[in-house]
C-alpha cells in the first residue's frame, strides 16, 4: 500500500515530500492541492495518505525535512570547524536567502496563525528545532567557544529568529551589504565571548 511499483516505501515518502516543498513553495498552503501533490510525485491521492494523515502533515514534513540539513551538511562537512564559526558562516549568507526551503518555511508560519491543523505540528517542529539549536549552544559553551552564563535556549530562539526572519525579509524586500553584515555579525558573536571566531566574509555560505 502507498508504493510506487519498484520503489520502496522510504522513497515514496521521499517523492511526496520533495512534490509538497515544490507545490506548497510555488502555490502556497491554500493553493495546493493534495491532488495535484500526489500527482507531481507520481503516487495516488489514496497512496499520499498512506503516508501522511493530513495536507498539514506533509507542509510540515516537507519543512522537517529541508529544514536542518543545511546547518547538519554544514556540521558534517568540516567537523574540526567550531560549531560557532559553522553558525557565523551560515548566519552570513541568510542576506542572501533565496531558497525553496525559505518559501516553504514562509507558507507554514502563515498557515500555522489560521488553521489549527497547521499549527499543532507546527510547534512540534520549531520545539524540535528550538531544542537542537539549544543542545548545539551547550556543546559549544562546553568546548568554551560560547559564554556559560547565557542561557543555550534564548541564544537557540535568537537563531531561530534569524533564520525564519531571513525567510521573510528577502534581498528582492530588502537588501544589506555582504561586508557590512558580516561585521555587524562578527561583533555580535564577539559580545558573545566566542572565542577564536573569525568575523571575515567568507563568500556565499549558507
Amino acid at each position: 500500500m502507498g508504493r510506487i511499483a519498484g520503489v520502496t516505501a522510504t522513497e515514496t515518502r521521499e517523492r511526496l515530500l520533495k512534490a509538497a516543498a515544490a507545490v506548497f513553495a510555488e502555490r502556497g498552503y491554500d493553493g495546493a492541492r493534495v491532488a495535484d501533490i500526489a500527482a507531481a510525485a507520481g503516487v495516488s491521492n489514496g497512496a499520499m495518505y498512506a503516508h501522511f494523515g493530513s495536507k498539514a502533515e506533509l507542509l510540515v514534513g516537507a519543512l522537517r525535512t529541508h529544514g536542518r540539513q543545511v546547518l547538519a551538511e554544514a556540521l558534517a562537512a568540516d567537523p574540526d570547524k567550531s560549531i560557532m564559526d559553522v553558525l557565523l558562516s551560515i548566519g552570513r549568507g541568510l542576506i542572501r536567502r533565496t531558497d525553496e526551503s525559505g518559501s516553504l518555511l514562509v507558507e507554514a508560519l502563515v498557515a500555522a496563525r489560521r488553521d489549527a491543523d497547521v499549527a499543532r505540528p507546527m510547534r512540534r517542529y520549531v520545539r524540535e528545532r528550538a531544542d537542537w539549536l539549544a543542545d548545539l549552544m551547550r556543546a559549544a559553551q562546553d568546548q568554551q567557544e560560547l559564554d556559560p552564563s547565557l542561557s543555550p535556549v534564548a541564544l537557540a530562539h535568537f537563531c531561530l529568529l534569524l533564520s525564519m526572519g531571513s525567510a521573510l525579509v528577502t534581498p528582492a524586500l530588502h537588501a544589506v551589504d555582504d561586508a557590512e553584515w558580516a561585521a555587524l555579525l562578527g561583533r555580535v558573536v564577539a559580545g558573545l565571548g566566542l572565542a577564536g571566531t573569525s568575523t571575515a566574509p567568507t563568500g556565499s555560505e549558507q
